[in-house]
């Protein structure tokens, strides 16, 4: 709290100044808590970023998007020419208070030439740079020239109908539109980045024909698979989607995950060998981070068989030229690339959504379903907008009616009138009609004062009728509303669908192997886990040459594994995580220094600690975790085998009781449990059922008594018991028998 420094005497008061109003001396600081300063200047601050800056709404844009195409479309770019893109910046700045530097980078991004969007919104001429690199800056506004896209009049063919609400631009000199009513789910082709204040969006682009379609059948039945017909993102730049079910279940049931996507290559033989050729990456890097990387770990000699590389973007497009060796086998080093560099990324996916002012994280699914709850509104609201404009028309065509009667006699009116202003209330008074409509009739010149013309006008009214009954319908009837939309959607694939950028590599195709970059020795070696975290790893002829083990204070080893140097460790943690890594990851060490601290070498979360280091080549057997409610979860050692690189899984084991023992067993073989009241129960782990969900609760195996607790598990070889028959049990759960005196004596020498 800021302190009070001493006041002035004497200070005069101000005149005029109400009694309770005090002038503060020169130097005098008032104390005010720190929350109200947050609440009354930080909160409208991060309100206004959330709100009305950096999350994209359900028509898929951000405000400074919305204001850049509206004002684009006021200007009539639309259909005219292009004009110089300094007068568009210029003309936004009435809608946008931001700069024109900002406002500028906004349109860019939309244009075509930048090749940030997969449905680019502006047509754009000139040096728009390129969304693939950081270098290739645009060219300043003054040089370039845009216009709006066709696309576009799916965005504001009904903005004239009344599809959506107008308010005040931010000095109240002009009206801008709330929302765009976009014909299509523009929400889901176009990817959209915002940063806000405690929150962020990140929504992957999907082909603009696949997502129409999963519309159109989302629309017809609820229950649609959405996997079906919408296949896996679509990315502006092309690439690879490795199609993973699990991630791509998530990313469209919560709007939460990841999407792992890698670069296209091909390999060109040329007269000096052969070169790999990268003309797609992902959209999350750029060409200057990938050939800093490959040159950096080319220097640091992890990558021996490339013999140079650079960038040969042109006018046709992207392209990174990879010289390799005599005799590299391409496949395997491109496989080596992926794993090191970002020819290979990662898209994090956050479908944070702007929905009534208020932010959401929504899948796939509720996307759609707010969308067309959206444009439902929008049909409802054109459709109520033309009734209106039908009726009124029809109720000018019913007053000329009367006219046709009579022509002459409101000819005779008119003429007989002294004063202007009574003409309309005479032609009332004369044919039963109401002002407006006498106001029409009074307005019609002379020339059109013919039968032919009103006959011509009447003809209108069956056709007026008709469809202001098939308006009314529409407005009453829900299903023939979706009929309008689908009838949009399938148009708009018609006209604007375009085949898929990003390739598609599903499991059944992929080859991604752990391999090394070099083959690793199998040697014996042995590995020392302490209580701390600490792994050392020994060979067993300087196992043999060494001393005591150097420890930290109050520090000592849980485990000792006799294994191979190629052998596959998994650590579980007391978060339920499980790291993996080979041995060989760990360098040759003495008894004589600390060793690793594996939380920091893997990464582990801050506060997670090594529980069970579990050892395996081939991911056989089975892992059984004992917990202190009695119960136990046998789980098949393979279900935490991947297919792919991941060095990290969750959920590895349940959370719902306190972890006893992690047990790693090649086959059945008996374990002992035993309880806080010296109660043992020794049963084969073939008693036990495997669970194929790896954090399941598990089975109850020993019965407790309230207050009661499993403290230790055991194999019986170890708990060493007189008689190990009497505490076996053919059914469970049991109880088991209470420990004998040299039982007992047993396990507190152990």
């Amino acid at each position: 709290m800021a302190r009070k420094t001493k006041k002035e005497p004497n200070v005069p008061k101000s005149q005029g100044l109400p009694d309770n109003v005090e002038i503060l001396s020169a130097g005098e600081v008032l104390e005010n808590p720190i929350t109200d300063t947050l609440r009354e200047n930080y909160m409208p601050y991060a309100m206004s970023v959330i709100v009305s800056r950096a999350l994209p709404e359900i028509d898929g844009l951000k405000p400074s998007h919305r204001k850049l195409l509206y004002t684009m479309y006021d200007m009539g770019l639309l259909k005219g020419a292009k004009t110089k893109s300094a007068n568009i910046v210029g003309q936004t700045m009435r809608l946008n208070p931001h700069g024109d530097a900002a406002i500028y980078e906004t349109m860019v991004r939309l244009a075509r030439g930048n090749e940030s969007l997969l449905v680019p919104f502006v047509d754009s001429k000139g040096n728009f740079g390129k969304a693939y690199s950081r270098d290739m800056a645009p060219a300043a506004a003054r040089y370039t020239e845009a216009k709006l896209e066709q696309v576009c009049e799916e965005f504001f063919r009904d903005i004239d109908s009344d599809t959506v609400d107008f308010v005040d631009n931010y000095d109240s000199t002009r009206k801008e539109p709330v929302l765009l009513p976009t014909t299509f789910p523009n929400i889901l082709t176009n990817n959209t980045l915002g940063i806000a204040v405690g929150m962020a969006s990140s929504i992957c682009s999907f082909n603009l024909e696949e997502v129409c379609r999963t519309t159109i059948a989302f629309i017809k039945d609820k229950k649609h698979n959405i996997k079906d017909t919408l296949l896996a993102p679509d990315f502006s730049g092309g690439g690879i989607v490795l199609y993973d079910q699990s991630d791509i279940d998530q990313i469209y049931e919560s709007g939460r995950g990841s999407i792992r996507v890698r670069s296209r290559w091909q390999a060109v033989k040329a007269d000096g060998g052969t070169i790999i050729e990268i003309t797609e990456i992902p959209s999350t890097t750029t060409v200057e981070a990938i050939i800093d990387k490959i040159a950096d770990l080319w220097k640091q000699g992890k990558i021996k068989e490339i013999s140079g590389i650079r960038d040969e973007t042109d006018l046709k497009g992207l392209k990174i030229a990879i010289d390799v060796k005599r005799g590299t086998d391409c496949e395997k080093l491109m496989q080596k690339l992926f794993k090191l560099t970002p020819l290979e990324d990662t898209f994090s996916a956050n479908f944070n959504v702007l929905i009534a002012g208020a932010p959401r994280v929504m899948g796939v699914g509720e996307i759609i379903e707010e969308w067309v709850a959206f444009r439902t509104d929008c049909v409802k609201r054109r459709t109520y907008h033309n009734l209106g404009i039908k009726k009124d028309r029809l109720h000018l065509v019913q007053g000329l009616e009367y006219i046709l009667l009579d022509i002459d006699r409101a000819i005779e009116i008119v003429r007989n009138t002294e004063d202007e202003k009574e003409v309309v209330p005479n032609l009332m008074i004369g044919f039963g009609i109401d002002e407006i409509q006498a106001e029409y009739v009074a307005e019609i010149r002379l020339r059109q004062l013919n039968r032919n013309y009103i006959l011509k006008r009447i003809e209108e009214k069956d056709s007026l009728i008709k469809e202001i009954a098939e308006l009314e319908d529409i407005l009453k009837n829900d299903k023939k509303v979706k009929k309008i939309i689908i009838s949009e959607l399938e148009n708009v694939i018609k006209k604007y669908a375009k085949p898929r950028r990003s390739q598609i590599m599903y499991e059944s195709v992929m080859e991604i192997e752990e391999e090394e970059e070099e083959a690793i020795p199998s040697y014996p070696v042995n590995i020392f886990v302490t209580q701390q975290g600490y792994v050392k790893k020994i060979t067993p002829q300087s196992l043999r040459m060494s001393g005591e083990h150097k420890l930290k204070a109050e520090d000592y080893i849980t485990q000792h594994i006799e294994t191979t140097n190629d052998m596959e460790l998994l650590f579980f943690t007391s978060r339920q995580q499980v790291y993996k890594c080979r041995a060989a990851a760990f360098d040759d060490t003495k008894t004589s220094v600390l060793g690793e601290f594996v939380p920091a070498k893997l990464g582990m979360d801050e506060g997670e600690e090594v529980v069970k280091v579990v050892h395996t080549r081939d991911y056989k057997g089975f892992v059984l975790f004992c917990f202190d409610n009695g119960k136990a979860t046998k789980v098949p050692l393979s279900a935490y085998e991947t297919k792919t690189n991941r060095k990290k899984l969750i959920n590895a084991y349940s959370d719902k009781a306190k972890l006893v023992e992690i047990m790693a067993c090649t086959e059945n073989e008996d374990i002992a449990f035993i309880s806080s009241v010296n109660r043992a129960l020794v049963v084969n782990t073939s008693q036990i059922s495997e669970k194929t969900t790896k954090n399941s609760a598990g089975i109850q195996v020993q019965t407790l008594k309230k207050n009661q607790y499993v403290k230790a598990v055991k194999t019986a070889a170890e708990a060493q018991f007189a008689n190990v028959n009497k505490y076996k049990t053919k059914n469970i759960p049991a109880a088991g028998s209470f420990l004998k005196e040299e039982d007992i004596a047993q396990q507190l020498t152990l």
